[in-house]
């Protein structure tokens, strides 16, 4: 009886991690891609569900029929090299793997074709330790971990690694593709209705790994036409504070944030207030983004971006307040 409830304890708390983020269950898609993926998921599980059956039924038959009794000697009969047999238990396995493989081979061929919808979104996608960049192809646009898509539209992405291995998924949209340096993949996926939905990168790339997450932000084309519009209008420094630290950012960020260092690539920040995260995993507000200034590692070890904690104080409030304006 210990025993049994030993391992009732065990399970009960290993199902108890189960529960979290309901935009990384795969079991629940609310794209087109997840769907397809949902569908092969249970088609296996159904058909592998039915080969347990066949096999646990012949076994528990032969552990009944075949039971030692008291005064009898019950054995079954012996045969060697039944044609029969052999040819039943190599026959049905290929015929499952077949009725497994068309499903599979479609999909597959689906998923990997270009979106031909002329209203298709085009994103380039980069992975770098330990951030995502998104670059909105004919719109002009360029953000980090945010990713906006319109409701029901085909979204074509191009997957290109800057640094090291990773891997893009969204669980509820879609599964993982590579990200490989020097090679460009490419893949679709779509929302089906308007959330925000959790990206992970699903290959180990350092320090960071865990923490290299990104948001897909799925709107109806209205409110996704108003983002584009606001992502493409220039930002202008209003305030004294503001320009203040405009200047301290050209000082101490331009050379990082706009492309002049070819070392270090950092996020394009010119629509940085516009942001719903810092880092992809703190929310938007000045106090996560004094800490993040002041110590990127402390909050995900392993981030390139070095520490500004040289600042005086009014130097630091005007450095956010600039940043923040950036809309």
């Amino acid at each position: 009886m210990w025993r049994v409830l030993t391992v009732l304890v065990l399970a009960t708390l290993v199902l108890a991690g189960c529960q979290g983020d309901p935009s990384l269950n795969v079991l629940d898609p609310s794209g087109t891609a997840g769907q397809k993926q949902l569908d092969l998921i249970k088609w296996s599980f159904f058909l592998m569900c039915g080969v347990f059956a066949v096999v646990i039924t012949i076994f528990i038959y032969v552990l009944i029929r075949f039971r030692k009794r008291k005064g009898k000697d019950v054995m079954p009969e012996q045969t060697h090299g039944s044609v029969t047999l052999e040819i039943i238990w190599t026959v049905v396995p290929i015929i499952l793997l077949a009725v497994l493989a068309v499903p599979t081979v479609t999909y597959t061929f689906d998923l990997a074709e270009v979106p031909q919808e002329d209203d298709a979104i085009k994103v380039k996608v980069i992975g770098h330790q330990y951030w995502w960049e998104f670059q909105y192809e004919g719109l002009n646009i360029k953000t980090a971990q945010e990713l906006h898509i319109p409701v029901g539209k085909k979204v074509h992405l191009e997957i290109h690694g800057e640094d090291v291995l990773h891997a893009f998924w969204v669980p509820a949209l879609g599964g993982k593709i590579d990200v490989i340096p020097g090679r460009v993949n490419t893949m679709w996926l779509d929302a089906q209705k308007p959330g925000v939905y959790q990206g992970k990168c699903a290959e180990l790339c350092g320090a960071g790994h865990a923490l290299m997450d990104f948001k897909v932000f799925a709107d109806d084309q209205a409110k996704f036409d108003k983002w584009v519009a606001q992502m493409q209008k220039p930002a202008v420094a209003q305030t004294a504070s503001q320009k203040e630290g405009e200047k301290i950012f050209m000082q101490n960020c331009l050379g990082c944030h706009a492309g002049t260092n070819p070392r270090i690539q950092g996020p394009d920040l010119s629509k940085f207030g516009n942001r719903e995260t810092i880092a992809g995993i703190l929310k938007h507000d000045d106090q996560n983004l004094r800490k993040w200034l002041k110590n990127p590692q402390s909050v995900k070890p392993g981030a390139l971006m070095p520490k500004i904690d040289y600042l005086e104080p009014k130097e630091m409030d005007a450095l956010v307040d600039y940043l923040m304006s950036r809309k």
